[in-house]
């Protein structure tokens, strides 16, 4: 991953491939103009003074996500000067918002891909101000490699792989010597080297990853961290009666799996369970999906991955709080061992269910997974998923869905979220849509009234959580796998969505915030 220094030297001393400096938009009586934000001091001062001019002549405007690229004057080490939109002019204290300097930081990154340094100059006045550039540069730098070699049997020699993401980022205007700076860096590329493996096993092709090679991951990075790792294979799950995990898992030759990731703090207090589905590649099973939306089902285990990076990056960063991470792990595909639309399952809470859709098969490995994590009776219960096109169509592709059955504690996530950068919204729980998933033949149909699909899931879900637990559930379908162009700090493919606020989540849970 790109490597994170915070640098001891001025912009203009600083030798590096490119300087990345802020811009904003003036407001109030500077309607209009170009503003330079605080960290471009130093150069603009090599650029005699006028290097707002200079950008503005070139028709930058300081919008959110623009960026200025021109040649440095001899006053400076490095030869390109990027400026980087920050949006308006904070009017009130001055402090840029931290998604603003994330999102600035993430583009500049992205631009500077075959770079080997690039020095950030962004306004820093605050820990968090720096922690926030960490993160964007950092996570704008991903580039999903791994299966670009550039190889040319016919013609070895013309052969180009795949350019490299910047080397690394020279934060400069943080403290080095300051424990919290140094504190704040290293919490960040902790938790991004975490939101990039994740966003590796989103990426990885479905022929490579399964829910066998998913649960090796993620046994070697137990080992690693010292997370103790618990894998049930297709028998365990057979003899255990996990007949969701078993029955959307049944028809892949590659079987189910349910993998248990344990970090434990001997001061902990509190207990923080994270449940994530992990359909390592979605089919619809015998509920086929329709042409045109098979291509990028190998994310529909972004839960997942979002749970195993977030119990991974508290086991990095000594969180004094226990994480416990349960991977509900099948593919579902079709053939003649494949679950039927009318069959019943019967499932380890001991409900039985009758499937009418196979392809609602998120909510039932789920289900599973809710009711085995509840056993061990933790604070709290947060399942992570890619669950319903219904929540994408409610909220669009950037902001996932939050249901819960505790109204404090999804207004506790939600503000979580909205804090680290995250776009989320509370949804409620009807109670009057239970009853569409009533059935004549089971406990509960897994399917209900189509319109209101997102919240009918979280209904269903609902159902599996132990009596007394505070659960939550966040449907992340919309913002785990993005197919337009990259924008900001979010690259094209999967983006680890959650991982932040679920970090954020277990921190506050460990100082004791969340009651």
């Amino acid at each position: 991953m790109t490597a994170l220094t915070l640098s001891t030297s001025g912009a203009a001393t600083l030798r590096a491939d490119a300087l990345v400096v802020g811009v904003a938009k003036g407001t109030g009586s500077k309607s209009g103009n170009l503003v330079l934000a605080p960290g471009a001091e130093a150069v603009d001062k090599a650029f005699g003074g006028k290097l707002a001019g200079i950008l503005e002549t070139l028709g930058a405007s300081g919008a959110e996500g623009e960026l200025t690229k021109l040649p440095a004057p001899d006053g400076l080490k490095a030869p390109v000067v990027i400026a980087a939109g920050l949006g308006p002019v904070p009017e009130k204290d001055g402090a840029y918002d931290a998604e603003a300097l994330r999102r600035a930081a993430g583009s500049a990154a992205r631009s500077l891909t075959g770079s080997k340094k690039a020095g950030f100059a962004l306004p820093v006045g605050s820990v968090e101000d720096a922690e926030a550039i960490a993160e964007g540069a950092l996570l704008g730098a991903y580039a999903f490699t791994a299966y670009q070699r550039g190889e040319n049997k016919l013609a070895p020699k013309a052969a180009v792989g795949a350019k490299l993401p910047l080397a690394e980022v020279a934060l400069l205007g943080a403290k080095p010597r300051d424990k919290a700076f140094k504190a704040a860096a290293e919490r960040a590329v902790a938790m991004v080297e975490e939101i990039n493996r994740a966003r590796d096993l989103i990426n990885t092709p479905p022929n490579d990853l399964y829910p066998e090679s998913f649960a090796a991951v993620a046994a070697a990075a137990g080992k690693e961290h010292g997370i103790k790792v618990q894998v049930l294979d297709e028998k365990a799950l057979v003899k255990g009666g996990y007949g969701g995990l078993v029955g959307v898992g049944q028809g892949a030759t590659h079987g189910p799996r349910l993998v248990k990731l344990a970090y434990t703090h001997p001061k902990a207090e509190k207990t923080l369970a994270l449940v994530g589905k992990g359909i390592t590649y979605d089919s619809g099973g015998i509920s086929l999906k329709p042409a045109g939306h098979n291509e990028t089902m190998k994310c529909d285990m972004s839960g997942a991955a979002a749970v195993f990076a977030t119990v991974v990056t508290a086991a990095r960063l000594g969180l004094r709080v226990n994480v416990t991470g349960w991977l509900a792990l099948a593919e579902n595909m079709p053939s003649g061992n494949a679950t039927r639309p009318g069959d019943v399952l019967n499932m380890y809470s001991g409900k039985t269910v009758e499937v009418l859709n196979t392809d609602a098969e998120g909510r039932l490995v789920l289900a599973d997974a809710l009711t085995r994590a509840s056993e061990e009776k933790p604070d709290a219960i947060v399942d992570v998923a890619t669950l319903t096109g219904a929540m994408v169509l409610a909220l669009g592709n950037r902001t996932f869905g939050i249901m819960a059955n505790d109204d404090a504690f999804r207004t506790s996530i939600h503000e979580i979220a909205e804090e680290v950068g995250e776009a989320s919204w509370p949804m409620p729980l009807p109670a009057d849509l239970r009853k569409g998933m009533d059935s004549p033949t089971a406990d509960i149909a897994n399917m209900g009234e189509r319109m209101g699909g997102g919240l009918v899931a979280g209904l269903f879900l609902k159902e599996f959580v132990g009596e007394g637990i505070a659960w939550a559930h966040l449907d992340i379908a919309g913002p785990a796998f993005h197919e337009g162009a990259p924008y900001g700090y979010t690259p094209k493919g999967g983006t680890g969505s959650a991982v932040r606020t679920l970090v954020k989540l277990a921190e506050r849970t460990a100082a004791g915030d969340l009651g």
